[in-house]
């Protein structure tokens, strides 16, 4: 495993192992009830983010597919049309869910003085691809469908997402670009899941990662595509590495981590976005490990990851 040489990282890090321990997908419905449970006790011990407006809404879900639950959050106090987010949890295709994203939400309206909408798809094992991915374009094409409702500039909708949310977010680009009902004038892939072929297990000569290890992420990946990661005809909406044409895109943020599993297959994604012509902001960070800005938020690293994305993401929407 990569030896963190960041102190405020390790720190963060081993704080969560000594509260926590290792987050296994074992046993996806007692990992789901357990990160509920954590979740509602941080936010309990969170500071209250006054000055936003949330709402809860249901966007109607395509071909007979059940309605698709959204969260939206608007800045109190306003005086215009606003651009929108439309963000996407994480939790590798089977954890997450809107409520835990809540405070997430309500800091991006804030600080981007935009839109937030947060969708709750459907999770994996139990809905497979393209489930999920279909709750997110349902969620989209719907905020597109009510600018005019939410004082939303129509053409400054943007997707993100972190982690699975991430790959989601990028799945949903090129869904978007391929449909061509909904213009996305940015993605934000935040340390974006995005290669199913990435499941090879730790071993002596292989390292495994923190917090988000091999044996979750082929977990994970199996989850969501109802069969074997790495077999053929897996579709890129699934597995956005998988593309092969990524022209046409929107313009993109990656971040990511030095011992992030993710850390290859999102430089190289980014890197041919690049070469497709679509203009890419790549940022890697040294002992960033996965979710580094949750557990470690207030470490120097953190402030600066998310510091420039809300710098990147604020020019996109409001330039």
């Amino acid at each position: 495993m990569h030896t963190l040489t960041d102190p405020e990282l390790s720190a963060g890090l081993a704080g969560f192992e000594e509260a926590v321990g290792a987050i296994t997908l074992d046993d996806i419905p007692a990992t789901r009830q357990f990160l509920t449970g954590l979740q509602a006790a941080m936010a309990s011990q969170a500071p209250e983010i006054p000055g936003v407006l949330t709402s809860d809404h249901h966007a109607p879900g395509a071909d007979g597919d059940p309605d698709v639950f959204v969260r939206v959050y608007q800045p109190e106090k306003r005086l215009d049309l606003l651009p929108a987010l439309l963000w996407i949890h994480g939790g590798g295709y089977v954890l997450g869910d809107v409520a835990g994203d809540d405070l997430k939400a309500k800091s991006l309206a804030l600080s981007l003085n935009c839109v937030v909408a947060s969708v709750e798809y459907r999770l994996a094992p139990e809905n497979p691809f393209p489930a999920p991915l279909d709750d997110c374009y349902a969620a989209l094409k719907w905020l597109a469908a009510n600018t005019e409702r939410f004082g939303i500039r129509e053409n400054k909708i943007a997707i993100g997402g972190a982690s699975a949310g991430g790959g989601l977010a990028a799945g949903l680009g090129l869904l978007a670009r391929d449909r061509g009902e909904v213009d996305v004038c940015y993605q934000l892939l935040i340390y974006p899941m995005i290669d199913d072929t990435n499941t090879e297990q730790a071993s002596e000569t292989v390292p495994d990662a923190p917090l988000w290890t091999r044996a979750n992420n082929l977990i994970g990946w199996r989850s969501y595509l109802g069969q074997e990661p790495g077999s053929k005809g897996i579709s890129p909406y699934a597995a956005p590495s998988r593309a092969e044409d990524l022209s046409g895109l929107p313009p993109t943020y990656i971040g990511v981590g030095t011992p992030d599993l993710f850390r290859d297959e999102d430089i190289e994604y980014a890197q041919r976005l690049m070469k497709a012509g679509v203009p890419t902001e790549l940022h890697v960070y040294a002992d960033g490990f996965h979710g580094f800005d949750g557990f470690a938020p207030e470490s120097d690293a953190a402030q600066r990851f998310t510091g420039e994305q809300i710098k990147l993401l604020a020019r996109a929407l409001h330039q």
